[in-house]
């Protein structure tokens, strides 16, 4: 199945109290590239994560953010440190009385000074929360993949008509080659002809050249190569596996034939063909860009 490098996937769930969201999007990059985002006293689950989407993408940018709301914490304390509190409340009196100021200690004004209060949080389970955490991350994976399939699906229809198209022009070439050596070989017994001022040409000459020509301008082993390449990029596109790179090889051999095609045909009609087969080389090139 071919991948886009292009995805997007998301989901969210609350497990033991804990409302974990987890969403991945990605766009194309020669090498695998992941970078996370996630509460700071959770980067101990970085490499897990990472080693959880590297085993099902091989290539590209992608980005994970992780977000984590504690909706209960049912075995959190809070504690009061007596001694500081005692403190503050003495302390606030004896200024009271230097000053000769109305003594109005409350309870409420001693709540503003906050560090006599101590929140003592049950302690984290890391290894649940790691489970819980790996298995939200795996369903916005699959969604995420499913998305990357579909878009691959269509890569792979759009290359498809493209090598279409390209055989296409390919067989007009290989119809239009036998007509270019007839030309020469018109053009080379007019030329002679009227050189020799109505003499009679040398027929043989005349053969030899045109099997000259016929040599040196010929194809036929630059369209058997390119039609090589393009059944075996066929053959790539419905391997089950990341094809991007030999894609980029093969598009590269087609890219060069066809100019070997037309640097050697010397005929116009030929070097229109050439043209269009070059063009849909181009778009393929930029469509396989995005293929895993």
């Amino acid at each position: 199945m071919i991948y886009s490098m292009t995805g997007y996937g998301r989901a969210a769930r609350t497990i033991d109290g804990r409302e974990i969201g987890v969403e991945i999007r990605s766009v194309n990059h020669r090498f695998f590239e992941f970078s996370v985002r996630l509460p700071r006293s959770m980067n101990y689950l970085e490499e897990m994560l990472k080693s959880q989407v590297h085993a099902k993408v091989s290539r590209g940018k992608i980005d994970l953010n992780l977000s984590l709301l504690s909706l209960e914490e049912p075995n959190a304390q809070v504690l009061i440190n007596r001694p500081l509190a005692e403190g503050y409340l003495a302390a606030l009196r004896s200024l009271g009385e230097e000053l000769g100021v109305e003594d109005d200690v409350t309870l409420s004004s001693l709540s503003r000074f906050h560090d006599i209060f101590v929140l003592r949080k049950s302690e984290l389970d890391e290894d649940a929360l790691g489970e819980a955490v790996k298995t939200v991350a795996g369903e916005a994976l699959e969604h995420y993949m499913a998305m990357r399939a579909a878009e691959g699906e269509k890569l792979k229809q759009d290359v498809v008509e493209r090598l279409a198209r390209i055989l296409a022009f390919l067989e007009q070439v290989e119809t239009r080659y036998p007509a270019i050596v007839d030309a020469y070989r018109a053009r080379l017994f007019q030329k002679l002809t009227d050189l020799l001022d109505g003499q009679q040409a040398d027929e043989q000459r005349i053969l030899t050249e045109a099997a000259i020509f016929a040599e040196k301008t010929a194809v036929a082993e630059e369209t058997v190569r390119l039609r090589s390449h393009i059944t075996q990029l066929e053959d790539v596109l419905n391997a089950d596996q990341p094809i991007g790179r030999k894609l980029d090889f093969l598009v590269q051999e087609m890219n060069r034939e066809a100019n070997t095609i037309g640097s050697k045909a010397q005929d116009i009609e030929v070097a229109k063909l050439v043209v269009e087969i070059k063009s849909e080389i181009e778009k393929i090139r930029e469509q396989i860009q995005n293929i895993e």
